[in-house]
């Protein structure tokens, strides 16, 4: 689309996420906020008067009925975003997707297969990859000042108490895909895939250890990549003192960024290793762009006003289900787990338990 048309947006699912989305698209030159749809008439009609949205539908046929579409946001429960990625796709749209972005690698594997046969392009929610921090240090690391990565921490340590769970949609394997492994964390983990590249091998363990939950709700995996390089990933619902860290050692400096939701210029510290002090000098350069879903649109809109395939496909997307699947499986079956090894024929490429239900039966041995 090269055209000077706006880019009409339709939102599918009208709940608390859908307001980020909202927001963000607003910011962003050459958009309309075209249509709400939701299953719960009051709900969308609320939410288009909140954003100035003109129009309402109860399904996604129903919307595209009513006038011209560009792009999908799908802000809905995970279990839906594969059916309504398939849809969209279906009537040629681009679409934008949540995290997660399917239930399994085999649904990963069938929305490339559909993407490629529609004129549609998906992308997936990393909005961690956009921020100026992120972007300024993919570049030191491509320019050579960081020198080799060796050693990464990467924690989400969060909060969510038992009425959370308790919400009929949470906590279930078929409609969220998994625990904080798959729903909390896969943000953060997702931006360390970005910084470090193809991730080779995996050691995990996972569990429930305070939430009555089918999921698990923590998990520590060690994961070493292709470069040799070694980090450790923690995943956690149940942690008090809320934080999102990553600390990221190269041969020339220590990089780390700490922060909750979302991160600004602010949110990171470099040090350098003695010697190197010109890193630090490096890394001040350029603007400061916060991480988020409007950073991520920003990128977005641009792609598709320039006819390019948009940021964070579905391939792209794929390493980070991918590094999730193996620590499911890893701390399932008590094995290493290598990047390529959860293929068609392993009960973990259509569900992230493997259909076992580890900790869900564990709950019942020890009743």
């Amino acid at each position: 689309m090269t055209d000077s048309r706006k880019i009409r947006v339709a939102f599918v699912g009208t709940g608390g996420i859908a307001n980020a989305h909202a927001e963000a698209l607003r910011q962003q030159p050459g958009v309309e906020l075209a249509v709400a749809v939701d299953l719960d008439a009051s709900r969308a009609e609320a939410f288009a008067a909140k954003w100035g949205i003109t129009r309402t539908a109860a399904s996604l046929a129903e919307a595209i009925d009513g006038g011209r579409l560009d792009l999908v946001a799908i802000c809905t429960p995970p279990s839906s975003h594969f059916p309504l990625a398939l849809e969209a796709l279906s009537y040629g749209l681009d679409a934008v997707i949540e995290k997660p972005p399917a239930l399994s690698l085999s649904q990963m594997r069938e929305l490339e297969k559909a993407e490629a046969a529609s004129k549609g392009k998906l992308s997936c929610v990393f909005q961690h990859r956009f921020g100026s921090g992120a972007q300024r240090l993919l570049a030191l690391q491509e320019s050579g000042a960081l020198g080799k990565p060796l050693v990464g921490t990467c924690n989400t340590l969060w909060f969510r108490d038992q009425p959370y769970f308790d919400v009929p949609w949470r906590g279930l394997w078929d409609v969220e895909g998994g625990g904080p492994t798959m729903g909390h964390g896969i943000h953060q983990f997702d931006l360390l895939l970005h910084l470090w590249g193809p991730w080779a091998e995996v050691t995990a363990f996972a569990g429930k250890l305070a939430r009555r939950t089918d999921t698990e709700d923590a998990s520590a995996a060690v994961v070493r990549f292709e470069s040799g390089a070694i980090a450790t990933i923690i995943n956690s619902v149940i942690s008090p003192r809320e934080t999102s860290y990553m600390r990221l050692d190269f041969e020339n400096a220590t990089v780390e960024l700490e922060h909750l939701y979302g991160y600004s210029d602010n949110n990171w510290t470099v040090t350098p290793a003695p010697g190197q002090e010109d890193a630090v000098e490096l890394w001040k350069q350029g603007e400061d762009l916060a991480s988020g879903h409007a950073a991520q649109y920003q990128a977005l809109i641009r792609s598709i006003q320039h006819g390019v395939h948009p940021p964070v496909s579905i391939s792209d997307a794929y390493a980070t289900m991918e590094l999730a699947a193996a620590i499911y499986a890893s701390s399932v079956s008590g094995t290493t787990i290598a990047r390529g090894q959860i293929n068609e024929i392993s009960p973990f490429f259509t569900r992230m338990d493997g259909h076992l239900e580890p900790w869900k039966q564990e709950e019942a041995l020890n009743a």
